[in-house]
């Protein structure tokens, strides 16, 4: 199967009104009207969900009843339940500083870090403890600018991930590095951090899959979990002629959802 583009990354909240204002407040979306989600797709009773838009791309907000189990104690960067979404921003003290009126959680020490390339970062958790990430490019993309540019996951095996995502999806190679020293320290809030970087692109490039491989310090597996847990964030790709949502779960238990 090949899919054409990421089309929004979702994510289970515990209080959709509540979780709605703090994407709004400090980090600049806009959302939709709350309306009923595909409570069969993830398993539950009830869905309520909201569309959430920030430049071009999307992000959905799912609250389930009963709701899942909440992020595991002690997350961290390199553990293998791990995915953010990286939000671009041409100003990112700017950006810093509104998300700063509001609750969240740093992951980064000592605020937004300079990173080679000319790239300034900044990773922190949400209320219900999801990772995001604020990015300033040297040269951004037009087509995320004050958008979404990338979801990161965590994988065990960085070439095993590659080849599932590349046959099950038809997603493309499209950059690799290895992130090391004080600055990526610094950003992940670990030590003695070696991160392999891959970008893998749908054919609509914009947003794309990052995967982060870390050599050194090696994260927790996944726990077994369902898809309303919180920590059970989705990809969804849009692909033609699919008649009913199809969801995957890759090498290492990250969601993908094919529309």
């Amino acid at each position: 199967m090949k899919a054409w583009r990421l089309d929004r990354v979702g994510l289970n909240v515990r209080d959709l009104p509540a979780a709605i204002a703090f994407y709004e407040a400090a980090l600049g979306f806009s959302a939709s009207a709350i309306a009923p989600g595909d409570a069969g797709l993830l398993g539950v009773r009830a869905v309520r969900r909201a569309l959430l838009r920030r430049g071009g791309q999307h992000l959905e907000l799912t609250a389930c009843d009963p709701p899942g189990a909440p992020y595991p104690d002690a997350s961290a960067s390199n553990d293998l339940w791990f995915q953010h979404c990286a939000l671009a921003t041409d100003d990112i003290a700017a950006a810093y500083a509104r998300l700063r009126s509001a609750a969240f959680t740093p992951v980064s020490v000592g605020g937004p870090r300079a990173l080679p390339g000319g790239l300034v970062a900044f990773k922190f958790r949400d209320p219900d403890g999801h990772p995001l990430e604020l990015i300033q490019f040297a040269g951004g993309d037009p087509a995320t600018a004050e958008g979404i540019d990338h979801s990161a996951i965590a994988v065990s095996d960085v070439a095993r991930s590659v080849a599932f995502y590349a046959t099950a999806l038809g997603l493309a190679e499209r950059a690799r590095q290895v992130n090391t020293g004080p600055a990526q320290d610094g950003l992940d809030g670990l030590a003695g951090v070696s991160v392999d970087v891959v970008a893998l692109a749908p054919a609509v490039a914009a947003p794309h899959v990052e995967l982060l491989g870390y050599r050194t310090p090696r994260g927790r597996s996944a726990p077994p979990g369902r898809l309303s847990d919180i920590a059970a964030s989705r990809l969804v790709f849009k692909a033609g002629h699919v008649p009913d949502a199809r969801v995957l779960r890759d090498p290492d238990q990250h969601v993908c959802v094919i529309e």
